[in-house]
C-alpha cells in the first residue's frame, strides 16, 4: 500500500484515533507544551505550501494592478473594476468546490480510500456545470458598467477584462476540485510549485502584453486579462500533469475509469458546497462591491481601494491557509472517530491564525504609507490608500478569527449556519452601514454631513468582520462541545450495557 494511504503517513487524530469505538472513548490530547508544539508542527506542514501557493495566486492580482497602474490611471481603474467582478465570481466558485475537502478528509480519516475516486469524479462533473454557469453570469455582470458613471476608456477595459478572463472559469472550478482532493491527502506542495510557476508566467505575459514588449501590441489593462486567463488554464494542466506522474495519487487516482454524472452524488456535493459559496460571496462582495459603489467619486477612490484590498488580501492568505489546513486536520480526526482531537485541532488552528493576524495588523499600521507608495507614483492615490491600510490593520484580528473558525466548522461538514452568520454580518450590517457612511444618502435617518467615500465603507467592514468573528467563534465552541459530549454519552451508555 502506498504511504499516502496508510494512517502512519496521515497526521493522526490522536494516539488512539485508529482504535476509537463506542466502548473506547477518545483520549484527549495531553495538555502540554509538547502536544501543542506537535500540533502546530503538523498544522504548519500542511499550511505552508498552501500559503505560498495562495500568496502566488494573489501575487498575480497584485502584479495585474501594479503593472496596469504603471500603464495609466485609466488602465488601473479599469482593471480594478474588472477584478472586482472577477474576484467575486472566482471566490464564490472556490467556496462551492470546497465541498470536496471535508468529504475526502473524512474518507481519509476513516481509511475509506476506495470511495475517494468516485467522489472526485462526481465533483469534476459538478465543476463543469457550475463553471459554465459562472462564465455566463460573469459576462452578464458587465451590464453593470453600462449603468455606472465611468470614463469610456475605463468602462471598455473593465468589460474586456471580464469577457476574456471568464473563459477560464470552468478550468478554475475543476482546478479547485483537484486542489481539495490533493490537500485532503496531505499533498499540498504540488499547488505551491504550480502556483509559483503560474506567477512567473503571469508577470512575464503582463510584461509582454501590457507594455507591448518584444514587438507585441501594447494592450494596457486588457493584457492583464489575457495573462490571467492563460495562467488559470496553466494551473489546471500543471496539477493534472503532476498528479499523473506522482505515485502519491496512484491508489485514489480518479481518472482510471469513465463515470456518468450521478445526480444524487452531485446533489450531496452541492448541498454542502453551495452554502460555502454563498458565504464566500457574502464576504468577498462586501469588499469588491465597494469599488463599484465609490466609482462615482472618481478613479482615485477606486484605485486607492484596490491597492488597500490587494495588500490586505496578501496578509489574509496566511490565516486562510492555516484555516484550510485546519479543515483537513479536523475532517481527518472526525473521520477517524475522534471528536476530542478535532476540537483540539480546531482551537490550536484558530490561535495560530489570530496570532499571525496580530503581527500583520502591527505591520500595516506602522508601514501603511510605505506600502501604499510601493503600488503607485500618484501622490493622491497613495495618501488615500495609506489611510485605508490603517483601517485594514484594525480588522486584521477579527478577519483572522472569522476565517479560521469558519474553516474549522466546515471540517464538521456544517455550512449553513456559517452562511447565515456571514450574510448577516456583511449584507445586513456591513454594506448598509458602509452605504450610510460612504455615500451619506438623504434617505438615511442619520448620515455624516459629507460622504466619507471609501473610508466610510472600510469602517463598516471593521464592524461586519467583528460581528462575523465573534459569532463564528461562539458557534465553533458550541459544535465542538456537542460532538465531544455526544461521544461521552454514547460511551457511557455502552459501558453501562456491558456492566449489565
Amino acid at each position: 500500500m502506498h504511504p499516502v494511504l496508510t494512517m502512519s503517513s496521515i497526521p493522526s487524530a490522536s494516539s488512539n484515533s485508529s482504535s476509537t469505538s463506542a466502548t473506547s472513548p477518545p483520549t484527549p490530547p495531553a495538555a502540554s507544551g509538547q502536544a501543542l508544539r506537535a500540533e502546530f508542527r503538523a498544522l504548519w506542514q500542511l499550511a505552508w505550501p498552501l500559503l505560498i501557493g495562495q500568496l502566488a495566486t494573489v501575487g498575480m492580482a497584485v502584479a495585474d494592478v501594479a503593472m496596469a497602474g504603471h500603464a495609466s490611471a485609466q488602465d488601473l481603474a479599469g482593471v480594478s473594476l474588472g477584478t472586482s467582478i472577477w474576484i467575486i465570481v472566482v471566490v464564490t466558485l472556490m467556496g462551492v468546490m470546497m465541498a470536496v475537502t471535508p468529504l475526502v478528509a473524512h474518507h481519509v480519516g476513516a481509511q475509506e480510500f476506495s470511495k475517494v475516486p468516485h467522489l472526485v469524479r462526481q465533483a469534476l462533473w459538478m465543476s463543469v456545470g457550475v463553471g459554465t454557469i459562472a462564465l455566463v453570469l460573469a459576462n452578464l455582470s458587465t451590464l453593470i458598467f453600462d449603468h455606472m458613471v465611468l470614463e469610456p476608456a475605463v468602462r471598455t477595459i473593465a468589460q474586456q477584462f471580464i469577457y476574456i478572463t471568464s473563459v477560464a472559469l470552468p478550468a478554475f472550478a475543476a482546478y479547485r476540485v483537484l486542489y481539495g482532493y490533493s490537500a485532503s491527502l496531505n499533498q499540498t506542495k504540488p499547488m505551491m510549485v504550480i502556483s509559483l510557476l503560474a506567477l512567473l508566467l503571469n508577470v512575464w505575459l503582463n510584461w509582454l502584453l501590457v507594455f507591448g514588449n518584444w514587438g507585441l501590441p501594447r494592450l494596457g489593462g486588457v493584457g492583464c486579462a489575457w495573462a490571467s486567463m492563460v495562467c488559470v488554464w496553466f494551473n489546471l494542466a500543471g496539477l493534472i500533469w503532476w498528479m499523473r506522474r506522482s505515485p502519491a495519487y496512484a491508489s485514489t487516482w480518479p481518472f482510471t475509469q469513465w463515470e456518468r454524472p450521478n445526480r444524487a452524488e452531485i446533489g450531496r456535493l452541492l448541498h454542502l458546497g453551495l452554502p460555502i459559496g454563498v458565504t464566500y460571496f457574502a464576504e468577498c462582495s462586501a469588499f469588491s462591491l465597494i469599488a463599484l459603489l465609490v466609482a462615482k467619486f472618481g478613479s482615485t477612490q477606486v484605485a486607492a481601494h484596490q491597492i488597500a484590498l490587494n495588500f490586505s488580501s496578501l496578509t489574509f492568505m496566511v490565516p486562510l491557509s492555516i484555516g484550510l489546513a485546519v479543515l483537513t486536520r479536523v475532517g481527518q480526526a472526525l473521520g477517524a472517530g475522534d471528536p476530542v482531537a478535532a476540537r483540539y485541532r480546531s482551537w490550536v488552528g484558530v490561535a495560530a491564525a489570530v496570532g499571525f493576524s496580530l503581527v500583520s495588523a502591527l505591520i500595516m499600521a506602522l508601514f501603511n504609507q510605505q506600502i501604499a507608495s510601493a503600488y503607485t507614483n500618484d501622490a493622491g492615490v497613495a495618501a488615500l490608500a495609506a489611510s485605508l491600510l490603517f483601517l485594514a490593520a484594525i480588522f486584521q484580528i477579527s478577519d483572522g478569527l472569522q476565517v479560521s473558525t469558519s474553516c474549522a466548522i466546515r471540517g464538521y461538514k456544517i455550512t449553513r449556519t456559517p452562511m447565515a452568520i456571514h450574510l448577516t454580518a456583511f449584507w445586513v450590517v456591513s454594506l448598509p452601514l458602509g452605504c450610510v457612511l460612504g455615500l451619506a444618502p438623504d434617505w438615511a435617518p442619520w448620515h455624516p454631513a459629507q460622504p466619507m467615500k471609501a473610508q466610510g465603507f472600510w469602517i463598516a467592514l471593521i464592524v461586519g468582520l467583528s460581528v462575523a468573528g465573534s459569532a463564528l467563534a461562539w458557534l465553533l465552541h458550541r459544535i465542538t462541545h456537542q460532538h465531544v459530549a455526544h461521544v461521552a454519552r454514547v460511551t457511557h451508555i455502552a459501558r453501562g450495557g456491558q456492566h449489565a
